[in-house]
């Protein structure tokens, strides 16, 4: 597999050789620092960042490489150049290409029209990169072993939604998607995709709409902000009030297992989406999730450039 363009490329080898690899770099982060010698990484985002900008180009330094930070109107790109054009074009300076942008539809042109691999670091239908870092924050703190655990995403049924649901079913987990119905509610095809995987792996695929039933046994409790990056301003108090049964309290927390964690990909606004006392309480792992962004984008890297992740 050339690219990581969405979670569901990915094949549950290809996630354990990608977590162990990041667990490897979390204790040593330069045991592989020439394997990017003398080569560059670009790095293109339309959208703001701190994590996935922080993590991408650490994650490069420390392979070796130097990363090339492009903002979205810094190419010809903004001026009419195609996309097909700019992949070419890329190609031939950069040894990959990490991309933060909108239209998933972007993403997947890069990768066709790309001689290099392509890493999508989230788009408004994925967010592949964030869900390995979830899940090697996750079996740090339970193992791999995962049976009788329930792993509960809360909240609007985003991107993040669908590649929590996507990425439980590849690792044979229970997961849960627990939103408002209707338009806040994760896309059909992406639920169907889940379940269609959980055949093969032995995942159980919940969509739920009760926050409390869905957090009762709970082993996680995860959530993201409920206004994206794109999302209409004038639905902001209609979508505030719909979402707001779904904010991740003590209350709320207290319904789950004694050992479990509270998830966040940030930025959080506390308040909202997460209690302050939760976040900032002693069952949130929201910094160790912001750490191992690095050591995945890292592993991601470190991977595809030697052509080691096969996909589904």
């Amino acid at each position: 597999m050339k690219d990581l363009l969405r979670t569901a490329d990915l094949s549950r080898a290809d996630v354990d050789l990608l977590l162990a690899t990041a667990a490897d770099f979390a204790v040593n982060p330069l045991m592989a620092s020439s394997a990017l010698s003398n080569k560059t990484v670009a790095i293109y985002m339309t959208k703001p960042s701190t994590r996935t900008r922080l993590a991408s180009e650490t994650a490069v330094a420390h392979l070796g490489g130097t990363p090339i930070f492009i903002r979205g109107d810094d190419l010809q790109l903004g001026r009419g150049e195609t996309i097909s054009d700019t992949a070419k074009i890329i190609s031939e300076f950069a040894s990959a290409l990490i991309v933060r942008t909108y239209a998933q539809s972007d993403v997947d042109e890069l990768g066709r029209e790309s001689s290099i691999p392509v890493i999508n670091a989230l788009t408004d239908d994925d967010h592949p990169t964030q869900l390995l870092a979830d899940w090697i924050t996750i079996q740090e703190n339970f193992g791999k072993d995962i049976s009788g655990r329930k792993f509960v995403y809360l909240g609007d049924g985003n991107n993040m939604s669908h590649a929590w649901l996507i990425m439980g079913a590849i690792m044979g987990a229970h997961v849960v998607a627990a939103t408002p119905e209707g338009k806040w509610a994760p896309d059909a095809d992406v639920i169907a995709q889940a379940r269609e995987i959980a055949k093969t792996s032995g995942a159980t695929i919940e969509i739920l709409h009760d926050p409390v039933a869905a957090s009762k046994d709970a082993s996680v409790l995860y959530t993201d902000v409920w206004m994206s990056m794109g999302d209409p301003e004038a639905e902001r108090a209609e979508k505030m009030k719909v979402l707001k049964p779904f904010a991740v309290t003590q209350e709320l927390m207290s319904l789950t297992e004694k050992d479990s964690i509270f998830m966040h990909c940030l930025p959080a606004h506390r308040g909202e989406e997460v209690a302050a006392d939760v976040i900032d309480g002693s069952r949130s792992v929201v910094w160790r999730e912001a750490h191992h962004r690095r050591t995945t984008i890292q592993a991601l890297l470190y991977h595809l450039v030697r052509g080691e992740v096969k996909g589904r």
